[in-house]
């Protein structure tokens, strides 16, 4: 028997895909090993991130992932999270609690940032039925391997995508979230969320600010055409945050797992991507959630090799070293090009005068005429009234996609009312094959196959 699960999504999404109409779409597989999931990896080998390994692997930096919370129970991730918070007033103390309208978002990120694999256990000939199988041990030949697979990761959970329970808002979240983060050692911080509007509350200014001042790279995912993310939205339009797009399976830019904006700053695989679930199951899915985690991952491994370089400096290196791709020189739907671990961590890279993504700083003094010299505790009062739009409305439009796979990426609703009445990573991910290692019922057991598909029918 196979196990069939299905979400709703809120008529509000619904109303921005397919004209409101939603039709889910059941995928078969057949039941894989946990080896297999690690073969799925390709953008480890294509991105230059397995060359870029015999450099570095991400030792003693640690990456904050603002997100769902974290099960770092998953047999990939055992050791790898290091410490944690909830900013939501809902989840774990740690940060370990999967919570929010897609539970599994954060563990799928952490794999892919972090993930260790593990060694399966192989049954004894003389045990017992009854006896209960060993635990695996941190690392080995099966499971994910992140991008930095020696690097620590801290949990920070929000309640994102349906009604909080503790009544926390996302505008006050995300800020205590980057906070708690930079006063918490985090050398880089993954924010796989987004809106589909440019604008930011001012009350971020002040967090990211921070960030900015305590030598912290952020990394954002741009959002997802098929969550309606047609343009990049905040956080990843804010001034020094590395934007990262998303590429198809040929790696040109997606257009239904990617958007488009003048804030973007490289572009990874976001198509075909795999990662760990909740409860140590395994999925395929795709967005720029995914692709944001590979990037961090890279901003890892160059911070673990050269210690004392800058934030700027390592967003420098890794924009310097995309290679380019659309049209000449930086544009709204590569940035400045497609992300090379290797170069990245291999090639002589002149430092620069600044951030080449911005400056939060410079922003506020010119848009919010505030003057933050030194670290700010609190946001500062505006005398406007909003933040300017960011994204350019006439960048041009993406062409029509080439023909995808057999089902596109479910959109998902991020927050409710205000600014997140968008998705996570502006968008989509797409659960299309889960396995759970033991089984998780009987029934699963039969089969092997667990499926969760809440795709938008495709007009």
């Amino acid at each position: 028997m196979t196990l069939r699960f299905r979400r709703t999504v809120s008529a509000a999404l619904a109303t921005t895909l397919a004209g409101g109409a939603l039709a889910g779409v059941l995928l078969t597989a057949p039941a894989a090993s946990a080896d297999a999931w690690r073969d799925k990896e390709y953008w480890l080998k294509e991105s230059g991130i397995t060359n870029a390994w015999q450099v570095s692997k991400g030792a003693g930096v640690k990456v904050a992932i603002i997100d769902s919370g974290i099960d770092g129970n998953h047999p990939d991730l055992k050791g790898a999270v290091v410490g944690g918070t909830d900013v939501s007033g809902a989840g774990a103390p740690n940060g370990q609690k999967s919570i929010g309208a897609k539970t599994e978002h954060g563990t799928l990120v952490a794999t892919m940032l972090a993930g260790r694999g593990h060694t399966t256990p192989t049954a004894s000939p003389s045990a017992s039925p009854s006896t209960s199988p060993t635990v695996p041990p941190a690392g080995g030949p099966d499971g994910i391997t992140g991008v930095a697979p020696e690097a620590e990761i801290l949990a920070v959970s929000t309640w994102l995508g349906s009604p909080n329970p503790a009544g926390k808002t996302d505008q006050e979240q995300i800020p205590d979230a980057v906070r708690w983060a930079v006063d918490n050692g985090a050398k880089v911080i993954n924010i796989s969320l987004g809106s589909t509007s440019p604008d930011w509350p001012q009350s971020w200014d002040a967090a990211f600010l921070y960030a900015e001042q305590k030598d912290v790279v952020i990394v954002a995912a741009a959002g997802n055409r098929v969550g309606g993310n047609i343009q990049v939205g905040a956080p990843a339009t804010i001034p020094g945050v590395l934007t990262v797009a998303g590429l198809d399976g040929e790696g040109r830019a997606s257009v239904d797992s990617s958007s488009q904006g003048i804030s973007i700053g490289v572009a990874a695989p976001a198509e075909k991507l795999v990662g760990g679930l909740p409860g140590g199951g395994y999925a395929e899915w795709a967005g720029t959630s995914g692709a944001a985690p590979i990037v961090s991952g890279v901003a890892a491994l160059i911070r673990s090799k050269w210690p004392e370089m800058s934030a700027n400096q390592v967003i420098n290196r890794i924009v310097t070293t995309a290679k380019d791709a659309g049209a000449p020189g930086k544009d709204p739907l590569y940035g400045y090009g497609i992300l090379n671990a290797e170069a990245a961590l291999k090639d002589d890279v002149p430092a620069a005068a600044s951030n080449p993504l911005g400056s939060i700083a410079d922003w506020i003094r010119v848009h919010r005429r505030g003057d933050f010299s030194t670290p700010s505790e609190a946001p500062v009062a505006s005398p406007t009234s909003a933040a300017p739009t960011l994204a350019d409305p006439t960048v041009p439009a993406a062409k029509t996609p080439a023909t995808m796979d057999d089902a596109l990426p479910a959109a998902v609703v991020l927050g409710f009312g205000g600014l997140f009445a968008a998705i996570v990573a502006g968008a989509a991910i797409q659960l299309r094959r889960v396995y759970r290692n033991p089984p998780a019922t009987p029934e699963e057991a039969e089969t092997g196959v667990l499926e969760t598909v809440d795709p938008p029918a495709k007009k």
